[in-house]
């Protein structure tokens, strides 16, 4: 189960879960499973809102002090709910036949747009981008969608080298030449309400 954040632990651990998510699926998990029932496959998502390394808390511990500190104004990152990420990885469970990496379709949000809707007319800096930390975030990438396939609510990245049960996977439809999931050219985007409802249940840290 992946979490992609933005402290610069979480950007250790998104590195690490990116590297499993390829040998537990399309390189290494499946063939070792040979001809025994185990299949392996992962999932792969935003920010859950309120996690360790989740700007939301952040932001509300910082607005208490009178000031917000935001690295770039351009920042985007894409959300989700634990409810929603747990239910994902359920309904991944129900549907994977081995190898695969499945994407939510999920909201961006821009840190500018959270920051205003957390704490309004709150003075924020701009405190400059870190290093290795990404302006947007990536959950599907060009060289990705060349075996990826899209459904109603969910991408499945399917191996490169489909060696076994390769006709079992599901026919989604065909992404475009060159398609990129990244969360700034995200079709669907969080309002300051429905940010707001969801920092709602999001306690500042200490």
């Amino acid at each position: 189960m992946f979490r992609l954040t933005m402290g610069r632990t979480a950007r250790t651990l998104a590195a690490a879960a990116i590297m499993f998510s390829l040998s537990a699926s399309s390189l290494g998990g499946n063939a070792y499973a040979a001809d025994s029932p185990a299949r392996f496959a992962s999932v792969r998502y935003g920010n859950v809102v309120g996690s360790r390394g989740s700007v939301i808390p952040l932001f509300k511990r910082q607005a208490l002090d009178g000031g917000l500190t935001i690295t770039d104004e351009a920042m985007t990152r894409f959300w989700i709910t634990l409810d929603h990420a747990v239910q994902f990885v359920i309904d991944s469970l129900e549907r994977l036949k081995g190898g695969e990496i499945f994407v939510p379709k999920i909201p961006s949000m821009r840190v500018t747009d959270i920051a205003e809707a957390i704490a309004p007319g709150v003075p924020c800096q701009i405190i400059g981008i870190r290093p290795g930390e990404k302006v947007h975030e990536v959950l599907l990438t060009e060289d990705e969608s060349r075996h990826a396939v899209g459904f109603d609510d969910y991408f499945a990245i399917y191996p490169s080298f489909q060696f076994w049960a390769a006709d079992e996977y599901p026919r989604g439809s065909e992404l475009q030449p060159g398609f990129r999931y990244s969360s700034d050219t995200n079709t669907v985007w969080l309002d300051a309400s429905q940010i707001r409802d969801m920092a709602a249940l999001v306690h500042a840290v200490d």
